[in-house]
């Protein structure tokens, strides 16, 4: 009987912690994270379905007792084998209890089982089987919501009540029509052990299964060999009348040297939509820190040589090409090949409004004549300035995106060659930028990311729509078998 909560409960908490999840109380998030009441209705019918399996393999306790005969006096017995032949549960709830946690309701439930039983008095044994009917039994649960300096979650029973409408026990026998005389007796001695051990069993279960699974799951998760994702809790979870929201910190960091971000998360005004089962917000904060750890790796430093350039391009990477806008530059190093190297000056700070998605880089581009020993030559150095404009696309699995180019500002920080006129190689710079650099990132977002999911976990009917400061996400979900996290810790 006491599974029923606990069942409930922890597919729950699988539910909500699917994402792709400081310590420090009270800040803002990077990522937030509901769970409307569409989305708790399916976690109920879901955990039903589980508890249903599970039920049918569970180990009942043996129950024994005596009972008063006359002439005989107290006669002792035993019920032991219990089996558990049918179990009905048509009537189930999980609701939000605003500012405390969730209540996990079960009403009306049926359950037939089987089993032996012995009875002894000095001389007088004897031992057959029965049948027990349980009918009208209801439990009620409330889960306390909390979370750990770790960024855990947690939670406790707030309270818990059970009754049982009914119990009939009929015994088979060689004196089971005696028996049967003081099937009241046994009947009321089965109801009220039930009822006095389902809470407790429940409590005890919360304490010693639910809370261990809760502490077991994973805040960080392991992107590559560069970073890693934090999605502790920064606040315990909040329970309203139609959701149950989880503010997670939602911060990329690095994996050989953590340090604070340079900025805070902005405030996220999440919008009240109850469509969906689940919405994820996912904040500036959380694709900055990204672009904060792979700059600071020196992960998007480029290099662009000639053999990267198509053979039927006209233009390639030497000095005879940039001699057109150069003159000076084929005179010092005649007929060679060129590199050139970019690496931003900053980290890339994206911007999200409900209309556009953009990025605003500065690259310095530094050009180099390569020797005829393959020693590099410095040219000359350029700041390129641009916008880039961003599409990004949820589908079932994975997130993907695009980048859009937009005009390149080139201005001359240092030359190796004397001066010359940057503008003159605006074209060049563009044709390098948006048919070399451009498709290799593209094709690399097309490629997509997986979303951090359960396994056996499909989501369905996703919608993505920019909000101030933050992607808001959200979807349906259809759940298979039981969970187990990918990659992460």
């Amino acid at each position: 009987m006491s599974m029923a909560g606990v069942s409930l409960a922890s597919l729950l908490f699988s539910f909500c912690f699917l994402a792709l999840r400081s310590r420090v109380l009270g800040s803002n998030p990077g990522f937030v994270g509901r769970i409307t009441n569409k989305g708790l209705d399916y976690a109920r019918q879901e955990g039903v379905a589980v508890l249903q399996q599970e039920l049918a393999t569970i180990k009942l306790p043996d129950f024994s007792g005596s009972f008063h005969v006359k002439v005989l006096g107290n006669v002792d017995y035993s019920f032991y084998s219990l089996n558990i032949r049918s179990f009905q549960l048509p009537n189930s709830a999980i609701t939000p209890i605003p500012g405390e946690g969730l209540k996990v309701s079960i009403s009306n439930t049926f359950a037939e089982l089987t089993g032996d039983w012995k009875v002894k008095k000095r001389w007088l044994k004897d031992h057959g089987s029965f049948d027990l009917k349980v009918e009208g039994l209801s439990i009620s649960v409330g889960l306390k919501l909390g979370s750990d300096a770790s960024g855990r979650p947690m939670a406790s029973t707030l309270d818990c009540s059970a009754h049982i409408t009914d119990v009939q026990v009929h015994i088979s026998g060689r004196f089971g029509w005696l028996y049967n005389l003081f099937h009241q007796n046994i009947e009321s001695a089965f109801r009220n052990t039930m009822e006095d051990k389902i809470c407790d069993e429940v409590s005890s279960s919360v304490s010693s299964q639910l809370q261990p699974f809760l502490q077991s799951l994973p805040v960080t998760a392991e992107i590559d060999k560069i970073s890693g994702i934090d999605y502790s809790l920064v606040e315990p979870p909040v329970a309203t009348n139609s959701s149950v929201d989880l503010k997670l910190k939602g911060e990329f960091f690095s994996l050989t040297h953590r340090s604070l971000p340079p900025f805070p998360p902005p405030t996220l005004d999440f919008p009240v939509d109850h469509d969906r089962m689940l919405y994820f917000g996912l904040s500036t904060f959380f694709f900055n820190t990204a672009g904060n750890v792979y700059y600071r790796a020196g992960a998007m430093n480029f290099t662009i040589t000639d053999d990267m350039i198509p053979k039927e391009f006209k233009i390639h990477l030497n000095t005879s090409s940039f001699g057109a806008f150069i003159p000076q530059l084929e005179k010092l190093y005649p007929d060679m090949l060129m590199m050139l190297k970019g690496s931003p000056s900053a980290a890339p700070s994206l911007t999200i409004t409900p209309e556009i998605l953009s990025l605003s880089p500065d690259v310095d581009v530094q050009a180099f004549a390569i020797l005829p020993n393959s020693t590099l030559a410095p040219l000359f150095i350029l700041q390129v300035s641009t916008t880039i404009s961003a599409k990004v696309a949820i589908t079932s699995t994975k997130i993907t995106g695009s980048l859009q180019l937009g005009k390149l500002q080139l201005s001359l920080k240092h030359s190796d060659v004397g001066p010359f006129s940057v503008q003159l190689m605006q074209g060049l710079i563009n044709f390098f930028a948006g048919r070399i650099i451009l498709p290799q990132i593209n094709a690399r977002l097309a490629e997509g990311f997986p979303l951090p999911l359960l396994d056996h976990l499909q989501l369905s009917n996703p919608v993505l729509q920019p909000q101030k400061d933050f992607l808001l996400f959200g979807a349906d979900v259809q759940y298979g078998l039981k969970p187990r996290w990918r990659r992460q810790r």
